[in-house]
């Protein structure tokens, strides 16, 4: 540090509060509207300013050593509470922030010391200059393409990845936050110049690892979504010809019905008539399509399954009371339904249980939609992280479905109950007018 007045003090401490915050909030989705959330910052960023500020002029020396590295615990917790992301990625925003500012101070103060006689004007441009050029980056180049891909980093980080982060960015920071404990020399600005680069690619590596690592699993996810459509589609064109069979059956039928009916009516027996019309009509309705849903989408999945199930000798139960129109796409209905019944009659058939059989409940209240599935499983069934192991009649597809869920703001559970798997998911949508 340069040392200065209580005003340059005050000016150095609120631009690097200022820098962390607006790098965390320029990547962040808060849990109220940017215009409070900005507000809530503004104000927070002025009491740290000040009660930092009051530290340096009452104990310089402590603020200098422990000032910097305080910063983390001091803003993050507050950046961390206005944000609505899930803990790991908050944290790796608070520790670029805080990169950030060590770069900014190294260069401030090393610039200074080197090419102006350590003047703290000098290392105030500096760090105003490098702060702008940061923040105008991160707005107009960094900024869209991460919030687009917030989902996937906070899927796929973990505390190994922050601890890993946070360690490389603090070693890298002794050094920049610590000047006055090193000989001013070239060898020691070099040293924490190479830590700096080395801790920034360490982030930036890691970014891109999570990101791709992440875009790997949408990719797989949406294979699978393909394949359980086109394993419906046949399910359903099967139903088709079936259907398409019967109804050149009943056709060539009705020749031989009209022709008995006219001989009734030629020989005057209307009774016998009357009775063979009635038993006619009775034939025909037992063969209509059987009507799950008022929802065509949701009615053709559980139509093409029932008879899956049921040519497994596997009873299935379906209670389903939903509108005729809601507001999910058709893909994300395969996806959630089409794996619950596949993955409930795939855990029937490894059950070995002489009766096996699914309850399913589709109830939809408001903008809610509140699916469960019971089926017969095996015993013990064994579960990794509150989610069924696969290759027991269990597991195949469960990712989609949590895919499907999260993306709807929803929730997923996974549990045996009275020796019966159950599946329970909660999807929020909008209402649709």
């Amino acid at each position: 540090m340069l040392g200065g007045s209580f005003g340059v003090a005050l000016f150095r401490n609120g631009m690097g509060a200022g820098l962390v915050m607006a790098v965390f909030l320029l990547l962040d989705r808060p849990r109220m509207p940017m215009q409070k959330a900005v507000r809530w910052y503004v104000l927070f960023g002025c009491f740290m300013t000040i009660l930092y500020s009051v530290w340096y002029l009452l104990d310089r020396k402590m603020f200098v050593h422990f000032a910097g590295i305080l910063v983390i615990p001091a803003l993050g917790s507050f950046c961390i509470g206005m944000s609505r992301e899930r803990i790991y990625l908050s944290l790796y925003k608070i520790s670029l922030g805080f990169y950030f500012l060590a770069v900014i101070v190294f260069c401030g103060v090393d610039v200074s010391r080197i090419w102006f006689y350590g003047s703290k004007w000098a290392d105030l441009g500096v760090r105003i200059m490098i702060s702008g050029a940061i923040l105008l980056l991160i707005f107009k180049k960094v900024r869209r393409g991460f919030l687009e891909n917030a989902n996937i980093l906070e899927e796929e980080m973990d505390l190994f990845s922050v601890i890993t982060l946070i360690v490389s960015i603090l070693i890298a920071a002794l050094a920049a936050f610590w000047p006055s404990d090193h000989v001013f020399s070239l060898f020691s600005i070099v040293r924490t110049l190479f830590l700096l680069i080395m801790a920034g690619l360490v982030q930036y590596m890691m970014y891109r690892m999570y990101l791709h690592q992440g875009k790997e699993h949408r990719y797989q996810v949406e294979k699978e979504l393909l394949e359980m459509n086109e394993l419906l589609l046949h399910r359903q064109l099967e139903m088709m010809r079936e259907s398409e069979e019967e109804s050149v059956r009943i056709r060539h039928d009705i020749r031989h019905h009209c022709l008995l009916m006219e001989e009734y009516i030629r020989n005057k027996e209307y009774g016998k008539l009357l009775a063979y019309v009635k038993q006619y009509g009775e034939d025909v309705g037992s063969r209509k399509k059987e009507r799950i849903s008022s929802n065509e989408t949701i009615n053709s999945i559980l139509n093409a399954y029932g008879r899956y199930a049921r040519e497994e000798n596997i009873r299935i139960s379906m209670d389903v009371k939903t509108a005729e129109h809601i507001a999910v796409r058709d893909i994300d209905l395969v996806a959630v339904l089409a794996n619950i019944v596949e993955n409930a009659i795939h855990g029937c058939l490894c059950s070995g249980k002489e009766n096996p059989e699914i309850l399913l409940s589709i109830v939809q209240k408001g903008n809610k939609i509140a699916i469960q599935c019971k089926n017969s499983c095996i015993q013990n069934l064994e579960f990794d992280k509150e989610l069924p192991k696969e290759g027991k009649g269990h597991g195949v597809g469960i990712s989609s479905i949590r895919k499907v869920a999260s993306y709807y703001n929803g929730e997923t559970d996974f549990s045996v109950e009275d020796d019966l798997f159950v599946a329970r998911i909660l999807m929020n949508i909008p209402t649709v007018d």
